[in-house]
């Protein structure tokens, strides 16, 4: 039996995960008005991983006996100034999302529940790849997204993202 505080900040989440998925259809749906379908595409992918990572935590959860209740789903409700934008927003997001899984790992480490440390460690080290790939979009805007040609060829990196489940259990 799961620990009471360990599972309700793992059902608390799985919902911030569903709200990572919109915060990035809400980048997509961005980047498709401009014209940026790439970047769009892109963020199609990363939304779906974070769907991913939500129906894991939550299949852990339910394979562990608590219930999952889900929350209402927050709209994003941002403006965005220009192309650059979304992307320093998700690479904030991202060292957010870190934040929250090192407190569950933490309160997981204070209660001796190895079983959810060791699920844990596959998204802390998720968590480093998203903050790198973040990190990285963000360096590649601004050394390419002033120049019309670099913006193409940038659009186009992103454009061939391929979607590959990436769950611990590959689900």
């Amino acid at each position: 039996m799961l620990d009471k505080k360990v599972a309700d900040l793992l059902v608390e989440q799985v919902n911030k995960e569903f709200y990572s998925a919109y915060l990035y259809l809400d980048f997509a749906n961005y980047y498709e008005e401009a014209g940026l379908s790439g970047f769009a595409h892109w963020y199609e992918v990363q939304a779906q991983e974070e769907r991913d990572h939500a129906m894991t935590m939550r299949r852990y959860l339910i394979d562990n006996g608590v219930p999952v209740t889900f929350a209402a789903i927050d709209a994003p409700g941002k403006a965005y100034a220009d192309a650059s934008a979304p992307l320093a927003e998700g690479r904030k997001h991202e060292c957010y999302v870190t934040s929250l899984i090192s407190a569950i790992y933490a309160a997981a480490a204070e209660v001796k529940d190895y079983r959810t440390m060791q699920f844990l460690d596959w998204f802390v080290k998720e968590q480093g790849e998203e903050e790198k790939n973040a990190d990285d979009l963000v360096k590649k805007m601004k050394l390419f997204g002033g120049d019309p040609k670099g913006l193409y060829l940038l659009d186009q990196e992103l454009a061939a993202r391929v979607y590959t489940p990436s769950t611990p259990t590959g689900n």
